[in-house]
């Protein structure tokens, strides 16, 4: 808050009306510059050229809501005495809300995760739906992966999608020039994004903060850059198509005698196949999160840790930081070589438009939504943005939008993650919650 701000919550709770009044109107010149310009014009292909149409009416609501917000902002939570904080939700209503979920918080994972397994079997899923609970899966697997990397060990990695372009193209010029199988690529791939991920770790094991940002930065966008021009061998901006679909097996889900179908003697249905890609990305994820958490609690996973709370500390207690940063970005690396290997097959063809950085930031806004080194927070934050950007597919130009301004309330109301508590990697007498606030962000911060 800004000392203007301040100095008018301090006048025993009042409002200074002259100060408010330039800040509503600051506030309204600010929102007209942004909104005026991306809202009230739009532009339309029409015959001979394009024509501008203008949205004036829906332009003026949004500046009207954000003054609204902003005034709300000076009738609340800064409006109060010097050195007392005000809630606007009331502190019985958040310890005993706070009580049920440390209650029934226990029983979260294995509800979803039975509903996971009975999902394609309810009456209401259908084929979109279908589609859209892998693609959930998909980023949970790679939110998991990252919060190795980010909420484990504390490194901010901006270069996260390099690795799941890594896998993707590994399964598929595999397949293409070698005839392998998807279940024999599968460990290649996580084996050479891995690979890549200590060729990554090298360059930035001294760097911190946001050098290591740009850095990762930089490699992400130099994989999708090398595989946009070397036309030879990725297919360029064509993209590789035509890629092998993974079998039961050896049992194909094609029409035809020998097939899945047919050797279960069922009625062909293009369904099996979407259901067996659902279960196996199911499969992978859930793998993937159980690996995670038998490392948290060996010494390379409280290694990780410690290198998350402390650098210096953690050379102090002799422990080769090298090697805890290598082993972070080489395993946070394989997931997502697993995953890219998988989106591959799923899809049928892949291009280097598929791996740009905003799929980067999209899986880092999971990891930081959700709660930095929690892996229920990454479900439940993978299901609100990739169910959410469904859900708002229709706003068109406004979807956007408002995914920017939901991530600035969470960010404001829960800025350590949805998920503020931890679970101690290890214990003397008994295992109890830790509050984010008590554990460090890394070098991102």
């Amino acid at each position: 808050m800004s000392a203007t701000q301040q100095g008018a919550g301090e006048a025993s709770g009042g409002l200074d009306v002259a100060t408010l009044a330039k800040d509503l109107v600051v506030t309204a010149f600010l929102a007209a510059a942004i909104f005026g310009t991306t809202i009230a014009f739009k532009t339309e292909t029409a015959a001979g050229g394009l024509s501008l149409e203008t949205h004036f009416g829906t332009a003026a609501a949004i500046i009207a809501a954000v003054v609204i917000g902003r005034l709300i902002l000076w009738l609340t939570l800064w409006r109060r005495p010097a050195g007392q904080s005000v809630s606007l939700v009331p502190e019985g209503l958040k310890a005993g809300f706070r009580a049920k979920t440390d209650a029934y918080g226990k029983f979260f994972g294995p509800t979803m995760l039975i509903f996971a397994v009975v999902f394609p079997f309810l009456p209401t899923t259908d084929r979109y739906l279908l589609d859209l609970g892998i693609l959930i899966l998909t980023y949970v697997m790679l939110g998991w992966g990252l919060n190795i990397v980010v909420g484990l060990a504390g490194l901010l990695d901006l270069g996260y999608v390099a690795f799941y372009a890594i896998g993707a193209y590994s399964y598929a010029l595999l397949a293409q020039y070698f005839g392998l199988s998807f279940w024999i690529c599968l460990p290649l791939a996580g084996i050479l994004a891995a690979f890549w991920g200590i060729i990554l770790g090298f360059p930035v094991l001294r760097l911190r903060g946001d050098y290591l940002a740009i850095v990762t930065l930089a490699f992400g966008e130099i994989i999708r850059v090398v595989l946009l021009n070397w036309y030879q061998f990725t297919g360029g901006p064509d993209g590789l198509s035509g890629i092998p679909r993974p079998t039961f097996f050896g049992l194909a889900f094609k029409r035809g005698e020998g097939n899945f179908a047919d050797f279960f003697g069922l009625d062909y249905s293009s369904i099996h196949r979407i259901i067996f890609l659902y279960f196996l990305i199911l499969i992978l994820a859930l793998v993937t999160n159980f690996v995670t958490n038998r490392l948290r609690r060996l010494p390379i996973g409280r290694a990780w840790e410690a290198l998350r709370e402390d650098e210096i500390a953690c050379r102090s207690l002799g422990l080769n930081t090298t090697m805890v940063k290598l082993s972070a970005f080489a395993i946070g690396a394989m997931f997502a070589g697993f995953a890219g290997s998988f989106f591959a097959t799923r899809q049928g063809f892949i291009s280097p438009e598929s791996f740009t950085f905003i799929e980067s930031a999209l899986i880092l806004a999971i990891v930081v939504l959700g709660g930095m080194g929690s892996q229920v927070g990454v479900v439940i934050a993978s299901i609100c943005m990739i169910g959410g950007f469904e859900i708002f597919r229709e706003a068109e130009q406004f979807r956007m939008l408002i995914f920017g301004l939901a991530m600035v309330v969470i960010m404001v109301w829960r800025p350590r993650g949805l998920i503020s508590t931890r679970e101690p990697s290890i214990f003397i007498k008994s295992k109890k919650g830790v509050s984010a606030d008590m554990v460090a962000q890394g070098e991102g911060h």
